[in-house]
């Protein structure tokens, strides 16, 4: 069974940090290139980092760059998504998400809040 579940999330004052984790089973993970999403209340989903198959490479949106750092570990088969300095504007469900050829598998999302 595939599964993709995420964990880390909470409440958290604006200029705060957070640590998202995400372990996956199921698939072959090291093959996958991995994302996290976010779907703030009332909007659509806005990828937020990707990260390829080895590592080697990352991508943010930018309004995350310089804030929140994305890795992963392909013998523990899990994703991470650092999160600091965070803002109100960066509340949302964070799902985690990976891709290959056309196959994806998604997590069930944790929530961020960033509140004072």
């Amino acid at each position: 069974e595939v599964q993709l579940v995420e964990s880390g999330g909470g409440m958290v004052q604006p200029g705060g940090s957070l640590r998202l984790s995400c372990a996956a089973s199921g698939f072959s993970f090291s093959s996958y290139h991995m994302s996290w999403v976010r779907q703030a209340p009332g909007k659509g989903p806005e990828w937020v980092s990707g990260i390829n198959t080895g590592g080697g490479s990352t991508y943010y949106v930018d309004s995350v760059k310089g804030r929140f750092t994305i890795s992963r570990d392909n013998h523990l088969k899990t994703v991470t998504l650092q999160m600091s300095s965070l803002k109100p504007e960066d509340t949302a469900v964070y799902y985690c998400y990976g891709k290959q050829s056309g196959v994806d598998y998604w997590g069930q999302g944790t929530q961020v809040t960033v509140s004072s």
